[in-house]
């Protein structure tokens, strides 16, 4: 089987965003029943972490084991990798892609992962970078085919992520574009996704019907499905201070009560990728209303997670639905 990796979200086309949904939503619902399915069974997963992480780490690690594999989980200072290691990035990945059958990698620059993927002979997978998060935006779109409208196809969805241009926001944007759905930014120009992430998601649009709006004006909110939001400085964020970024996204963006009524929408869901700071971007009254999908949509991490590896791993083939539905 040829070497895939899962850098990006536009990694893999539109057909198999389709199918490692389908599946992850299998083999959740196998396991729901109380059988666990092996096919995983002998794998390890090697996993690079140079940033905190609670849910896509234990996602990873969790998925593996229920699936009858095992991860190891290998932070700072625990390999002969960085500044106080002695060897390089090149070597590593290609000792360890030698050593597990698959590697995940969170870390601030994306181009380390990209030459991670590039001299390991085992697949890898980013579990974030300063560019994107990939394995967020399956788990994202597990979540919306969960939560469909009633009486509407994937092609039918408006999304509306308020605030900045996070690694969130363009997973989301690729995502969108992938699958032929209806996205918008809506927060501060300064803060809208570049031209050159935005030119790039075009194209894919494009070829699958979906559109792309970026606008500061509250009236793209009305008809959204989902309101998505992240933080307003995050992980990788050194450009401005806490201060600065409140001055520039609250009240306006903050999604609360009244932004969620501006939708016109009662169905409108929202989502959030977590962790979230309550009463910045989101209200505890949104956070944990009845509109909120957030819980479901941090559970779908290790539903995509086990739809990843088993596809990386395995490959698409009939003989994977068969061995979860026999």
């Amino acid at each position: 089987m040829v070497k895939r990796d899962f850098i990006d979200t536009c990694s893999f086309s539109k057909d198999e965003m389709q199918y490692l949904a389908e599946l992850g939503i299998k083999i959740k619902a196998t396991i729901n029943h109380g059988y666990y399915p092996s096919l995983l069974k002998g794998k390890s997963l090697g996993m690079i972490f140079d940033q905190v992480s609670t849910r896509t780490r234990c996602s990873a690690e969790t998925a593996m084991t229920e699936l009858g594999g095992h991860a190891l989980y290998l932070a700072p200072g625990q390999i002969q990798l960085g500044e106080n290691g002695h060897e390089g990035l090149a070597d590593t990945s290609h000792a360890l892609g030698d050593l597990v059958d698959i590697i995940g990698v969170r870390t601030a620059s994306h181009e380390d992962i990209v030459e991670i993927a590039q001299n390991s002979p085992a697949p890898v997978v980013n579990f974030m970078s300063d560019n994107d998060h990939p394995t967020q935006a399956l788990g994202d779109l597990i979540t919306i085919k969960e939560f469909l409208p009633q009486g509407k196809k994937l092609s039918d969805v408006k999304l509306v992520f308020v605030g900045d241009a996070t690694q969130i926001t363009v997973s989301a944007l690729f995502l969108c574009a992938q699958m032929g759905m209806h996205f918008v930014q809506y927060g501060p120009k300064e803060k809208h996704l570049p031209m050159e992430i935005l030119d790039k998601a075009a194209k894919i649009a494009q070829e699958n019907g979906g559109t792309i709006t970026l606008s500061e004006d509250e009236k793209v909110l009305e008809d959204a499905d989902f309101v998505y939001t992240d933080v307003w400085y995050g992980l990788y964020d050194q450009e401005h201070s806490k201060d600065e970024y409140m001055k520039l996204f609250y009240p306006k963006y903050q999604v609360n009560d009244e932004l969620l009524a501006k939708t016109k929408n009662p169905s409108v869901k929202f989502m959030h990728c977590l962790p979230a700071n309550r009463g910045e971007e989101v209200t505890a009254s949104v956070l944990d209303g009845k509109k909120s999908i957030v819980w479901q949509q941090a559970a779908n991490k290790k539903t995509a997670m086990r739809a990843v590896f088993t596809y990386l791993l395995k490959g698409k083939s009939l003989d994977v639905l068969n061995e979860i539905t026999d």
